[in-house]
């Protein structure tokens, strides 16, 4: 009977002591485990409802991250609502800079070495982020008379006069004057211009409803379809059905459908405001 006993204390010995031996080698494993850490997004601090952070997303204060202060992830990344691709100018200081951080626009390795000011002992800027919170913020080439606005379109990020190289095709420059702007979801280019103040210019449709000239403005993910509707020029949402080619641009072949007052529930349109 005694042998009996101390046979099971062993036992029990040897059990608690491999318990003890695996929780210990599951908690070592646990405390290797590691992962990626969140990076915490800058902001721009102006305006007084939007924000835009560095990841090229444009958000309201509430809806900042709490812990990480990035704007959510949905809606347009890179969004130029607003804005005038063309001239490079928005009506808002937030959607300039969220336009201007797409690195189509803006090429990192030549913003990096443009000096923050004019005098030769200042500094250059640390990233295309805070390259776009300030040229959008202060452009001298946006003022007249020193106190006064150009226009409305006064958020501005293109690069400084004497460091690019660009040059505006004939095409274009028949665009003077005009503001480009992608409208919303469904929405046509009467709303999209009043919303902005202005007026569509319906003959300058003409010019926008060629695919060198909407690729320019809109991403298109490498098409640019005929198509026939009163809603053209235009680009198909994302979240299309897929025989409508989500993603793709759409120019028609009827010039006589080209209208102001045309929509689409699944396209935006590109509108020419003045």
């Amino acid at each position: 009977m005694s042998k009996s006993k101390s046979w099971l204390s062993l036992s029990w010995v040897f059990v608690i002591q491999l318990l003890f031996q695996s929780s210990s080698t599951i908690a070592a494993t646990r405390k290797e485990i590691g992962f990626p850490e969140r990076r915490i997004c800058r902001t721009t601090v102006q305006g007084r409802y939007l924000l835009s952070d560095d990841n090229g997303y444009v958000c309201d204060a509430l809806s900042l991250d709490p812990q990480y202060r990035c704007c959510p992830e949905r809606g347009d990344k890179f969004s130029c609502r607003g804005c005038n691709v063309l001239s490079q100018c928005c009506n808002s200081y937030e959607f300039c800079v969220s336009c201007c951080l797409h690195p189509a626009r803006t090429q990192k390795e030549q913003v990096l070495k443009l000096k923050i000011a004019k005098p030769s002992t200042s500094g250059t800027y640390l990233s295309v982020f805070d390259f776009c919170a300030g040229r959008c913020r202060h452009n001298s080439e946006s003022v007249v008379h020193e106190n006064a606005y150009v226009n409305d379109f006064h958020h501005c990020f293109s690069l400084p006069s004497n460091s690019s190289g660009s040059s505006i095709s004939p095409v274009e420059a028949r665009l003077n004057g005009i503001n480009v702007v992608i409208g919303r979801q469904g929405e046509s280019c009467d709303s999209v211009c009043k919303s902005n103040g202005q007026s569509c210019v319906l003959n300058k449709l003409l010019i926008l409803n060629q695919c060198d000239i909407i690729q320019k403005y809109m991403s298109c993910k490498g098409a640019c379809l005929a198509s026939v509707g009163p809603d053209q020029p235009a680009e198909v949402v994302d979240d299309a059905p897929k025989n409508l080619n989500p993603g793709a641009c759409l120019y028609t072949r009827t010039q006589s459908m080209l209208s102001c007052d045309g929509s689409h529930r699944h396209t935006r349109r590109l509108c020419p405001c003045a």
